[in-house]
């Protein structure tokens, strides 16, 4: 990792999430309730390998709820649903400030993409 992108400490890192969030369209952040978006160093190898990606692949966020669509009108959804946004692998796979801003940035739609039901297919053919 390039000594710039190693100075991006967590604080600035959360800044640069909450910028992402920022650039969203409000309808879509006022139908984010009970959502909790949190910023981790990296994901846990157990979690990796439960996922078949450990030493395989890069994990830089994590939705982990029911999805909207799926939800039905009898079900009472006391847990809120929760991304996590991955510090370190984005840092580690970005090779200056601008790609760090951008990756962050498409994290963050793709994991609030899944809130709202989107599949791993779909937002790679949206490019996400």
């Amino acid at each position: 990792m390039r000594e710039e992108l190693r100075q991006i400490g967590r604080l600035e890192f959360e800044e640069l999430v909450d910028q992402a969030l920022e650039t969203l369209p409000a309808e879509f952040l006022e139908k984010m309730d009970n959502v909790e978006l949190h910023v981790e160093e990296a994901p846990e190898r157990e979690l990796l390998e439960s996922m078949g990606l450990f030493g395989r692949g890069t994990l830089f966020g994590l939705y982990q709820g029911v999805p909207r669509p799926q939800r039905s009108s009898f079900s009472f959804v006391t847990l809120p649903d929760r991304i996590v946004i991955y510090r370190r692998p984005i840092l580690r796979a970005c090779r200056n400030r601008r790609e760090v801003v951008e990756q962050v940035r498409k994290t963050v739609v793709h994991e609030i993409a899944h809130h709202f039901g989107f599949s791993e297919e779909r937002l790679r053919e949206l490019g996400y």
